[in-house]
């Protein structure tokens, strides 16, 4: 127990780190004249890419400060859900890995929750 927090931190920047590689390449999408991406559950492609950035860019930036770590771990959690099981449904194992390794990453971050070393830690002890 003596390094659990530790243990937490690390997991929670680690995974939301990497996250953020692919988050920020769709981020940038929004500012080309014409958006271009997919639309796997039929909410039209605009609101697919914004669902997708806040799953894979903003949320992530909350999870890194541990501010609102459970809350905002829904939405990485859903995000690799549809990557993996909609998206990529189709595809061999090797295609929809990455997705599902994200995807139990934060869900152990939903589940443990954010540890000593975050914001919300923080919060909850001056209460």
């Amino acid at each position: 127990m003596k390094f659990q927090g530790v243990g937490l931190f690390l997991l929670r920047i680690g995974f939301s780190i990497l996250m953020l590689t692919h988050g920020y390449g769709k981020f940038l999408r929004l500012f080309e004249d014409k958006i271009k991406f997919s639309d796997p559950i039929g909410l039209g492609k605009e609101i697919s890419l914004y669902l997708v950035i806040l799953g894979e860019f903003i949320a992530p930036i909350f999870i890194i400060l541990g501010l609102k770590t459970r809350f905002f771990s829904i939405f990485p959690i859903i995000t690799m859900y549809v990557a993996a099981f909609i998206s990529h449904a189709d595809d061999p194992f090797s295609k929809k890995e990455k997705a599902i390794l994200f995807l139990f990453g934060f869900i152990v971050v939903l589940v443990s929750g954010p540890g000593k070393y975050s914001i919300d830690h923080s919060l909850k002890n001056r209460i």
